[in-house]
């Protein structure tokens, strides 16, 4: 659902494979999430990063209204 909404709304976005991305799966545990989908959003900056669990269309709007894409 995510992904389609980020579609819907002409978000670019990156997607990681978890099984096939060790690295990435121990960093989004490092991060305490026992499952996926994990959105994890950076402006550029490692300190400036949000992240949550799942589908959260309150956070994907405040994200794109916030960079300027529309919501």
């Amino acid at each position: 659902m995510t992904k389609s909404w980020l579609d819907k709304n002409n978000v670019t976005y990156k997607t990681v494979d978890l099984s096939e991305d060790p690295q990435a799966l121990a960093a989004v545990k490092g991060l305490g999430y026992m499952g996926a989908p994990v959105v994890i959003v950076s402006r550029g900056d490692t300190r400036d990063e949000s992240h949550w669990y799942g589908f959260r269309v309150d956070l994907l709007k405040e994200f794109c209204v916030s960079e300027g894409a529309a919501a």
